[in-house]
């Protein structure tokens, strides 16, 4: 069974979100072991400087750094990354899963992500051009995580 990992930049706060991620987790039982390992993002002031904010992301990307395991693709979530559809993305999945490679999502903090973990990743992902609270993605990436499976079992959940 495929593993996937998330790694993410802070922790759920509303119940309606913990519950949603916990309806995901249930979900994906069924098709992979799945992981997701919360970081605490290096708090900033107000209005931070782009020295505090480039300080932070080499910090919070030191720790990122800890949590990659040494084998398996890599996906950086961000806004200059690659978009794809859920079909695509769930061609990737299966890749992965074909080749016996272990996944890892990687979504950043409000400022993003520091150039030293998205030039190691395999991939750079984006979603959508859009910005969406960090938290609110998290349950976006597990749905179409969940999805990818769905769509690669050839089932009716994705029309």
């Amino acid at each position: 069974m495929i593993k996937i990992l998330i790694i993410t930049l802070g922790k759920l706060k509303e119940k309606y979100l913990k519950d949603a991620v916990y309806e995901y987790e249930k979900r994906l039982s069924r098709y992979c072991s799945l992981e997701i390992a919360e970081i605490e993002p290096v708090r900033l002031p107000e209005k931070p400087s782009q020295k505090e904010i480039e300080s932070a992301l080499l910090r919070e990307a030191e720790e990122i750094s800890r949590k990659i395991p040494a084998a398996g693709a890599v996906f950086a979530l961000c806004v200059e990354g690659k978009e794809l559809s859920s079909e695509k993305f769930a061609e990737k999945i299966k890749s992965c899963s074909d080749m016996g490679k272990n996944i890892v999502f990687i979504i950043g903090s409000s400022y993003g992500l520091c150039e030293t973990v998205k030039k190691t990743a395999d991939m750079r992902l984006s979603v959508s051009q859009m910005t969406f609270p960090h938290q609110l993605f998290r349950v976006m990436l597990l749905e179409q995580i969940y999805r990818a499976f769905k769509i690669n079992e050839g089932s009716v959940y994705h029309k």
